[in-house]
């Protein structure tokens, strides 16, 4: 069992930039796949970025070039740096994690979850 909990969600303006964390617990961090995605109001989820076990990277189109998705395995935690901010980022951020992921884009790939933690970007 893994436990994922995300911080460092906020209110920001457009163009600022905020760092989100998420923490593992419970298994040995660095043979996980891990990946980002968000929901908007009255969206459905969607994917942000996600990182291999392997140190590759996949990024959505929308946030390619703005975002950077990282891991500190001997941290046990993951990040996921927000540049240049935008209202359409404005979501609920969520952290996922399973040991294998063959279509990283895909929600229904993951088995663990993290609860959640709001960015709010204003105009």
């Amino acid at each position: 069992q893994v436990q994922l909990v995300e911080s460092g969600g906020g209110l920001v303006q457009a163009g600022g930039s905020l760092r989100l964390s998420c923490a593992a617990s419970g298994r040995t961090f660095s043979g996980y796949n891990i990946g980002w995605f968000r929901q908007g109001p009255g969206k459905e989820r969607e994917f942000v970025a996600s990182i291999r076990n392997s140190g590759s990277t996949y990024y959505a189109d929308s946030v390619k070039g703005r975002f950077t998705i990282s891991r500190d395995n001997a941290k046990n935690t993951m990040y996921l740096q927000m540049n240049n901010l935008k209202p359409e980022d404005t979501a609920v951020y969520y952290c996922a994690a399973a040991l294998i992921v063959l279509r990283p884009t895909r929600a229904d790939e993951y088995q663990y979850w993290g609860q959640g933690t709001q960015v709010t970007v204003s105009s």
